[in-house]
């Protein structure tokens, strides 16, 4: 089942004395905090964040609507700031994190299972997909269209078809090299 309030940024340390905090971006970017009513902590309290810019890699800085000293900031960090998945509309190539972690990886061709989604990193320009097999093995991939070919978040799996050389498992790896030189390191 899908969880309906998927984390967003968590608060980490008051900055200055105005109420501004940090936040750990648990999302797409600090833009988006602003775009939503956000809601604070398990309790899920609506709140307005009024601004919010980034400070460093995953970090920002951040003000809630009616937080404007230190005193009221101090006592919020360690909260999380949740969006209501049904505030956001997603386009149609676009998944929550949450919805695809867990999810079992399998080679599109073959139908051999890697593994299941343990953690997406966003680091570059595109997307990493961490995966745990059975035995423990931490394996990776992009999430190019040439590799991330199916996410059915409903039905409950990932199909890929891993780029030569990506995975140690050479039985259910592809040989692009064997296509025709037309279509030059591209998908047949």
């Amino acid at each position: 089942m899908k969880k309906r309030y998927l984390e967003a940024a968590k608060l980490t340390k008051t900055v200055g004395l105005k109420g501004e905090m940090r936040a750990q971006v648990l999302c797409d970017g600090c833009e988006i905090l602003t775009d939503f009513t956000l809601y604070l902590g398990r309790e899920h309290k609506p709140v307005e964040v009024i601004s919010a810019y980034p400070v460093a890699n995953d970090m920002c800085k951040l003000r809630i609507n009616g937080i404007d000293t230190v005193e009221k900031a101090q006592p919020l960090i360690g909260s999380i700031l949740y969006l209501d998945r049904e505030d956001a509309e997603l386009p149609s190539d676009t998944w929550f994190i949450a919805d695809i972690l867990g999810l079992p990886v399998y080679d599109i061709d073959t139908g051999v299972l890697y593994g299941e989604v343990k953690e997406i990193m966003q680091n570059g320009p595109t997307d990493v997909y961490l995966l745990k097999d059975k035995s423990g093995r931490e394996l990776m991939f992009p999430a190019i269209p040439e590799v991330l070919l199916n996410v059915d978040v409903e039905g409950g799996k990932i199909e890929i078809r891993p780029l030569k050389g990506l995975f140690d498992d050479t039985e259910a790896v592809i040989d692009n090299d064997s296509n025709n030189s037309e279509n030059e390191g591209g998908t047949p």
